[in-house]
């Protein structure tokens, strides 16, 4: 030992417990941050972790050097080496530092982030809350008005069966009223159908058996040569009196027939399928329209009343002959007199 201690003495100046104090003193600040570190960041504990063993193992190989050291044992060239591996781990633990510092910046900045994120989801919430406010104030006026809408809808309901009964009620008077209407109509017809047997009878009795008048079904038939020249519609002096015995057979009718029977006498006029020829008329249509007009106003100035008779122009398309002769051209053109309802 005291050999140990003469070359001490001797020797060159120790800086090495120094150097190891400084070390020690480095390797504590950086468990510190690193003990931080672990805090801040606990999903890296795994990594923390490995450090703390790095860290285990230089304090176990500084405790290694110390006792090298206080035995003297390793020259200065191991020194050197394990000064080196020591500095090499240092540089080791300060990049690592750095990165760890790297990720906790990043972490921040990701908490931060996630704070203003959070921020806009929060006004998000609000907004939606706001919405689902008012729309829950619009659910309950609807629900209101669904109400109010319920109530009328049981009001009408009755209304309507209100007016289905009496509907029941009026169908049943219409088919009452019907019934009597129909009995009433039967005897209008019925009466109606005696005073047309009634004037026809009259007409026969007057104007007896002549070819040219003839009664087909409910109709008197004149032929056209009775009352008017070929091609014309200017009455004849003898159409004019066989006229004469209808109008009185009519206005003695008029008399008798109740005034709430609806009743006409409707002039037909007819021709055959020749066109016509002339400037007075277009066609057959013209011609015949414009005869049964000109025996209706006869009628009427004779006095009968004009509300009684009608006029219609048939043409050639109501034909009592189909055949292309004289004679059934003849029987073709005439003026038909019908007694009817309006």
């Amino acid at each position: 030992m005291a050999l140990a201690r003469t070359r001490r003495s001797d020797g060159p100046f120790n800086y090495w417990p120094g150097f190891v104090d400084a070390l020690s003193t480095l390797v504590l600040s950086i468990v510190f941050l690193l003990s931080v570190f672990l805090v801040v960041q606990f999903f890296l504990s795994q990594e923390v972790t490995g450090k703390d063993k790095a860290l285990e193992l230089l304090n176990a190989k500084i405790a290694q050097l110390n006792e090298l050291l206080s035995l003297e044992k390793l020259g200065k060239l191991s020194l050197d080496d394990q000064v080196s591996q020591l500095k090499a781990g240092l540089a080791s633990a300060e990049s690592e530092r750095d990165r760890m510092k790297g990720l906790y910046e990043g972490l921040a900045s990701a908490g931060s982030d996630a704070q203003g994120k959070t921020a806009e989801l929060n006004k998000a919430l609000d907004s939606e809350k706001a919405v689902s406010a008012r729309a829950l104030a619009q659910i309950e006026v609807l629900n209101q008005q669904i109400s109010a809408l319920r109530r009328q809808l049981a009001a009408l309901e009755e209304a309507l069966d209100a007016s289905e009964k009496r509907d029941k009620e009026s169908q049943s008077r219409i088919a009452d009223l019907g019934a009597r209407l129909n009995v009433a109509l039967a005897q209008r017809v019925q009466e109606l159908s005696r005073y047309r047997s009634e004037f026809f009878g009259r007409l026969r009795a007057i104007l007896g058996n002549r070819p040219d008048i003839r009664v087909v079904g409910d109709r008197f038939v004149f032929q056209s040569e009775v009352f008017f020249d070929t091609g014309q519609a200017t009455l004849l002096p003898e159409g004019r009196a066989e006229l004469d015995t209808v109008a009185n057979a009519l206005i003695e009718l008029d008399k008798k027939i109740p005034s709430e029977i609806a009743w006409v006498l409707r002039v037909d006029g007819h021709t055959d399928v020749r066109p016509v020829t002339g400037p007075n008329f277009k066609s057959n249509w013209d011609l015949s329209a414009a005869r049964a007009i000109s025996v209706v106003q006869y009628l009427i100035s004779l006095g009968v009343p004009a509300q009684r008779l009608v006029a219609a122009g048939f043409g050639e398309f109501q034909p009592l002959d189909p055949g292309s002769t004289e004679e059934a051209y003849k029987r073709n053109r005439r003026i038909e007199l019908k007694l009817t309802e309006r």
